[in-house]
């Protein structure tokens, strides 16, 4: 019975996180079969993505501190999708007073779903790490997987070898996340490729519902081909890296304080 017990509260406590990645495809979905007048769809779900967080911040759903998180990753996903839209590898073809450069602003929350998950996750479970490799190894191995994002379309994809340095640079770090009074384990690279494969699971739904279109899906819809659980992979990295220094800072910065 006690498994049971905390396979529910564990349930519980990811199913809270996911709420603002539930309220944008929910959107998704419910925008592509219902048409709201007056206003254009990418606008729409930007003015209902950001009454969501509003809300989500006054509740107490999220703090303050998350928020400036989202807005990181909001702008960090915005430039990366300018940036594929040109590079014609997907593209929104729906018009839109909010878009940039061919890209609906909503699509940064997109990105900041992703952390506004984990950043729920790391305080509902009381997370933390051991084995981080340290601040430079993890900036610097997110950065060079970030630009990867950018540059293989001019000189060749590393990121199998970025994969491989995943492996090596975490080989000994540890996520510690609490269910109750019971504290539990887990190799953060199984983590990494946990995220990944449900985010991967969550583009399908994405595409499925019009939020954007890949070459091959103009005509008519298919699944998101497997190598992109490859890329959320390592976007995961990235995310993971940011939210643990930030958590880490604001750490130190309570211990220097009391």
């Amino acid at each position: 019975m006690k498994p049971i017990i905390q396979l529910l509260h564990f349930g519980y406590h990811q199913a809270m996180s996911c709420i603002f990645p539930v309220a944008i495809f929910g959107t998704l979905a419910l925008s592509n079969v219902i048409a709201v007048p007056f206003i254009h769809r990418y606008d729409a779900i930007l003015l209902i993505l950001l009454g969501v967080q509003f809300f989500m911040y006054r509740s107490g759903l999220e703090t303050r501190d998350e928020i400036k998180v989202i807005c990181v990753f909001h702008f960090i996903g915005l430039l990366l999708e300018i940036y594929k839209v040109w590079m014609g590898s997907w593209s929104y073809p729906e018009p839109g007073y909010t878009k940039l450069l061919g890209v609906p602003l909503y699509s940064g929350f997109m990105y900041a779903s992703v952390a506004s998950f984990m950043c729920q996750v790391w305080r509902r479970l009381r997370m933390d790490m051991t084995g981080w490799p340290g601040l430079w190894p993890a900036v610097l191995l997110g950065g060079a997987i970030y630009f990867n994002f950018f540059t293989h379309h001019f000189i060749p994809d590393f990121r199998w070898w970025l994969t491989a340095l995943v492996f090596i640079i975490f080989w000994k770090t540890r996520i510690i996340y609490r269910v109750r009074t019971i504290t539990y384990r887990m190799p953060l690279t199984l983590a990494f490729f946990i995220v990944g494969f449900f985010i991967w699971l969550a583009e399908n739904i994405a595409t499925f519902f019009d939020a954007w279109k890949y070459p091959d899906q103009h005509q008519t819809w298919q699944l998101v081909s497997f190598s992109k659980i490859s890329s959320w992979f390592l976007l995961v990295i990235i995310s993971v890296i940011i939210v643990a220094q930030l958590k880490n800072v604001k750490a130190n910065r309570i211990r220097n304080d009391s």
